[in-house]
């Protein structure tokens, strides 16, 4: 069995550690061991975190044209139609991995070619610890200003609503 461990730091918003209600997107320092290789990046983590549950029923697998699993930006928050999920564009920059479901675990792809399997419920506890911190450093800041434009607005609605669902089915699983 595979080793993943994946932990977050040194929250900030984009204009540094103050507190900023118009920031929507949350950055900080992963730490990330896949198997034997520990990597670091300095990224945006509520991207990462809304992946992390994401991977938690599907798989991503790495491409040029996706955003990484800790990107360094998401420039834009597209929601669909229902505002249910959300799509993070950014720039090429970030830390990336392919997730594969594969039986009760998932199978963890390096760009080196590096592989591990760990367990679903391993995954599962570390994606949920991850997103608890992201989530809570939020919840701590003040409350933000949701944009008036409505693409901005519409975008961040649809990533906390995807968020939320994500996060209540992966607790259901834990249970």
């Amino acid at each position: 069995m595979g080793n993943f461990v994946i932990d977050v730091d040194r929250f900030r918003w984009i204009c540094g550690p103050d507190d900023d209600p118009e920031d929507l997107c949350l950055h900080g320092h992963v730490t990330v061991q896949i198997g034997k290789t520990v990597m670091e990046y300095d990224g945006t983590v509520s991207a990462t975190a809304l992946y992390l549950l994401k991977t938690l029923t599907e798989d991503k697998i790495m491409s040029k044209g996706d955003l990484q699993m800790v990107p360094c930006c998401g420039h834009f928050l597209i929601a669909n139609a229902d505002l249910s999920e959300v799509t993070i564009s950014g720039c090429d920059n970030g830390l990336d991995w392919s997730v594969v479901h594969q039986g009760d675990g998932v199978r963890l792809i390096l760009p080196s070619g590096e592989e591990t399997w760990v367990s679903l419920r391993d995954y599962r506890q570390q994606a949920l610890r991850f997103a608890d911190k992201v989530k809570c450093y939020y919840d701590s800041c003040l409350p933000k200003k949701i944009p008036e434009d409505e693409f901005d607005r519409n975008g961040y609605i649809a990533f906390w609503n995807e968020w939320r669902r994500r996060y209540a089915a992966a607790i259901r699983q834990e249970g």
